[in-house]
């Protein structure tokens, strides 16, 4: 009798646990709509991915990934209210609650993922650590760094990849380490530093801040994978979902030749299956996420395909002119390769 009413046991705490998990699940999405308006942690201040313009307008790479996850929730873009966290601050703050979503020029790493209780979602950006250095020290590969001074943010996997790499080949390294990217921007300009160390995306930006941005040189060297994307607290498996499907909605947008100019006539004349099923003009692939049947259409409309984004805020239309490199589609010799919308 005893060992019957333990498995009694056994079995009612697995039942309520899948039922606590079920409703975990539904919660963000619940929460999102009720509160009006979609939080999203952002960097505080990154050129070409998350900073504001005269009017205190909200723009970026990153920011359009917030707006994409708001349109596909509530059909309507603008309905995000943007947080600006500290690089030290931004993983407590996702895994207390503190906003719904992370896109925030960061790296997912296995420690990230399964230590801090949050969970990456996807890859919006294939990045790697790279150096910029002064024209005039003549520097034109890491690999002549021996003996320099280097300046790096703290609480970033930078500190620990660049003491990698001069360990490798044997050069001798002096770290300066700041609390956060201005102080090592700053550090960099007043010449504590003879290199600043970052993710190359971060480089080309902040040499944008430079008071003579021709002078400094992003060495050609990449030092380790940096893949960024966006992250959620961990637990809530359909949420995930909704944030990596608008992400991957962008790419495949992209690969169909849909943007935000052509959307609507592609719609009302094309009788490709997939370009209507990514429509929602053919299926219910909203369903599934609890999403509206045009929530794609929303994204691809109010934000843009992956290239759209790309161009205006970190390529070839904004100050940065950053190449696709990795980030093109995989036909053209990049890493973006994104399941279907069917």
């Amino acid at each position: 009798m005893k060992k019957l009413k333990t498995t009694y046991f056994a079995i009612f705490t697995i039942m309520i646990t899948m039922l606590l998990g079920s409703n975990v699940s539904a919660n963000t999405l619940d929460s999102v709509k009720k509160h009006g308006a979609l939080r999203c942690g952002i960097n505080p201040d990154l050129p070409g991915f998350a900073e504001q313009d005269s009017k205190g307008n909200w723009k970026g790479f990153d920011v359009d990934i917030c707006r994409a996850v708001a349109a596909a929730v509530f059909g309507d873009a603008t309905k995000v209210e943007f947080k600006p966290v500290s690089t030290t601050d931004r993983f407590k703050a996702l895994a207390a609650g503190d906003y719904d979503l992370l896109v925030r020029n960061t790296t997912w790493t296995l420690s990230r993922d399964t230590a801090l209780g949050i969970s990456f979602v996807g890859t919006s950006y294939y990045d790697g650590q790279g150096f910029l250095a002064n024209k005039k020290s003549g520097v034109r590969s890491a690999l002549e760094l021996s003996g320099a001074t280097v300046c790096v943010e703290d609480a970033t996997t930078h500190v620990q990849n660049v003491k990698d790499y001069f360990s490798i080949n044997r050069m001798k390294l002096i770290l300066n380490s700041y609390p956060n990217t201005d102080a090592a921007l700053n550090a960099y300009q007043s010449k504590e530093c003879s290199v600043l160390t970052s993710d190359q995306s971060t480089l080309y930006a902040l040499r944008t801040r430079l008071k003579d941005p021709s002078q400094a040189r992003v060495l050609p060297e990449v030092i380790s994978k940096e893949p960024l994307g966006p992250a959620i607290k961990q637990g809530d498996d359909n949420w995930a979902k909704i944030v990596r499907w608008s992400l991957f909605v962008m790419i495949n947008a992209e690969e169909l030749a849909i943007n935000s100019e052509n959307v609507e006539r592609i719609r009302e004349v094309s009788k490709k299956p997939a370009i209507r099923r990514l429509l929602g003009l053919q299926g219910n692939n909203g369903v599934g996420l609890g999403l509206e049947i045009d929530w794609a259409y929303n994204i691809i409309k109010q934000v843009g395909n992956y290239a759209e984004s790309f161009e205006r805020n970190i390529g070839k239309g904004s100050s940065l002119k950053m190449k696709r490199g990795l980030n093109a589609v995989w036909r053209e010799g990049g890493l973006l390769y994104v399941p279907p919308v069917r």
